[in-house]
């Protein structure tokens, strides 16, 4: 079935304003759709969208990662195999992260990464054909704020909500940030890591994230300015 931008969309359905665009110009088709000859289909149900001037890709709502290249993600070593780390990231199979993967490491100084701990990295390959591959450091060698993430608490989410959050329109992290003080690091595969100054600060904070999925802007901004009140009133 033919498609527009905007329209609700099943497997199989196609578009061709996707591929008249392809013939002036480059077009990047992101998770949902797939070419195949001479026409773009899609392949997972939701919303069609698209961002100027040709990004393409449809907007569903799912709990199971597949891993894309380039994406930042929060995965948790579940196994040491040789110079290897096996990292679960909520794929269909764990991903891999050498331990040469780290600032500064080398055969003798190598990263303090234990079984357990919680790393954001970079996916570096995601390939059908190829188990993912993690990095802790940018194309200059730096880690910036990736490596192994210190206590704070970890909780799952949809692939939306992460969407949701990290879109600059949204007010959420900015109506957070203005109550109080909080780190936080976000995966595309749908975990969220926050530390507060105290527990029930971390507690506020996640409730506050889980609680935006399907509110408007508007509502955000209140549902931040209650638990400020509340957390307030604790304090004091």
């Amino acid at each position: 079935m033919k498609a527009s931008i905007g329209d609700v969309v099943l497997p199989g359905d196609y578009c061709e304003e996707i591929t008249v665009a392809g013939e002036k110009a480059k077009v990047i088709i992101g998770p949902g759709l797939r070419r195949e000859l001479d026409r773009v289909y899609v392949t997972k149900a939701g919303v069609l969208k698209k961002r100027n001037p040709c990004t393409y890709w449809v907007d569903s709502y799912q709990k199971r990662y597949v891993p894309s290249r380039g994406e930042n993600v929060i995965g948790v070593v579940v196994q040491k195999a040789g110079d290897i780390f096996r990292v679960d990231v909520g794929g269909s199979i764990t991903a891999a992260l050498s331990y040469l993967s780290f600032e500064g490491a080398t055969k003798k100084n190598r990263p303090e990464v234990q079984i357990g701990d919680i790393v954001y990295a970079k996916m570096l390959v995601a390939s059908k054909d190829m188990e993912p591959e993690l990095v802790c450091v940018d194309s200059h060698g730096k880690k910036g704020r990736l490596g192994v993430l210190s206590d704070g608490f970890l909780f799952k989410c949809s692939l939306n909500l992460v969407r949701k959050i990290l879109n600059p329109s949204c007010p959420l992290l900015e109506s957070l940030k203005n109550e109080w003080p909080f780190e936080m690091a976000a995966g595309m595969n749908g975990r969220i890591w926050i530390k507060a100054n105290s527990m029930r600060e971390t507690i506020a904070l996640g409730n506050a994230i889980l609680g935006a999925e399907y509110q408007s802007d508007e509502e955000i901004k209140v549902i931040c300015s209650n638990i400020a009140s509340i957390l307030a009133g604790h304090i004091s």
